[in-house]
């Protein structure tokens, strides 16, 4: 009896260190980020769990450490949700249905030691070039951000949802929250869109009350006012901050990032004033957009952005995101190297291509890039 209880004490440790290897294989410290955006618009990828294998198989191959994979896009989830079927009736985007895309990717990655980040591309917007916002603000129209007129807010195509309403900002973090308890997910990232929302909203009468409040009248015609940019944009901020430390309570190692557009334009466009996040330390991962045709207006966005916007002390929460295809376009394989020197230059150790797919046009430059 006493040596088959030490050979079962043996069997049990062994398979606990199994199951630990297999759980921190998803924490593994990386020294830069060597990322990818996976997407599920003008790609396959995540419509099957064999594109998923090869997406993963490649991502290794070509020395990436990261992959950025789409979870919330269009009102629509990309793993089962249970909150989305209580409230909506919707548990997953219908073209995957019956399948878990993002536990599949985090098998497979984590087998190749590659890093899962949760990004929730659409973040505060509801659909694109749907009119009424989609099924969401269908079901939820007092959900709708509203402009000076009292209209939907759209812009670039997309239609939101009102950001600074507390119900919505709740529905949005129970969202992440969802995916950081169900799943090994090694963080998560909003983008443009999260936390954000074109400035020309903020006039539904949530708002507009919460300002009057404060300021004895009503919020001025002129949605580029800077007071009343800046106190909507404080609104997301305090946001970011306390979805930062909500999750952080729910796994300490998770990994917070946030992928936004340029600033100033961020702010004064989407009420996206990351630079505060940074300084607040309301964020472990800044990969600005810096999508750029030329090396010129690529070098001055990020010189600017590290002069300007990122101190010494917070250089090393900087990668930069490089546009790799959109449409038809491909940047050149000089271009590309171009733009990494630059961040070299810069200090800036760390990026993000956008997105998977222009992979395949130039294989050679990836196989000796990392």
């Amino acid at each position: 009896m006493k040596y088959l209880s030490s050979f079962l004490l043996v069997v049990l440790t062994l398979f606990c260190q199994c199951n630990n290897e297999d759980r921190l294989s998803s924490n593994v410290e990386h020294k830069s980020t060597r990322g990818i955006w996976l997407t599920n618009v003008d790609s396959e990828v995540l419509f099957s769990e064999k594109g998923i294998q090869e997406a993963v198989d490649l991502c290794a191959k070509y020395g990436f450490n990261t992959i950025y994979t789409v979870v919330w896009n269009r009102g629509y989830t990309l793993y089962p949700s249970e909150m989305m079927e209580r409230m909506f009736g919707v548990r997953i985007d219908p073209k995957v249905k019956g399948r878990d895309p993002l536990q599949e990717l985090i098998d497979y990655a984590h087998m190749k030691d590659i890093r899962v980040i949760a990004w929730f591309e659409f973040g505060f917007s509801s659909s694109y070039e749907e009119e009424d916002g989609g099924y969401l603000l269908r079901q939820k129209p007092e959900w709708s951000a509203l402009d000076m007129k009292g209209e939907l807010v759209s812009k670039n195509g997309f239609q939101w949802m009102n950001a600074f309403d507390p119900e919505v900002q709740n529905f949005i973090s129970a969202l992440l929250k969802e995916v950081v308890q169900n799943y090994e997910v090694d963080g998560i990232q909003g983008d443009d869109r999260l936390p954000a929302v074109p400035s020309t909203a903020g006039y539904d009468s949530l708002t507009v009350a919460a300002y009057q409040a404060e300021f004895g009248t009503a919020p001025p015609r002129d949605y580029r006012d800077t007071v009343w940019v800046n106190w909507r944009a404080q609104k997301l901020n305090d946001y970011a901050c306390e979805l930062y430390h909500e999750l952080k309570e729910l796994d300490s190692d998770l990994i917070i990032s946030m992928a936004p557009s340029i600033y100033p334009w961020s702010k004064e466009e989407y009420l996206q004033d990351w630079v505060t996040w940074v300084v607040e330390g309301c964020v472990d991962e800044i990969i600005p957009q810096i999508y750029r045709y030329d090396i010129d207006n690529y070098e001055a966005e990020l010189e600017n952005i590290v002069s300007t916007q990122i101190t010494e002390g917070d250089l090393d929460k900087l990668s930069v995101g490089i546009l790799l295809k959109v449409g038809d376009y491909y940047p050149s394989p000089e271009f590309l190297q171009a733009m990494i020197d630059a961040n070299r230059t810069n200090g800036v150790e760390g990026e993000v291509f956008f997105f998977y797919e222009g992979l395949k046009k130039d294989p050679e430059f990836f196989e000796g890039l990392y």
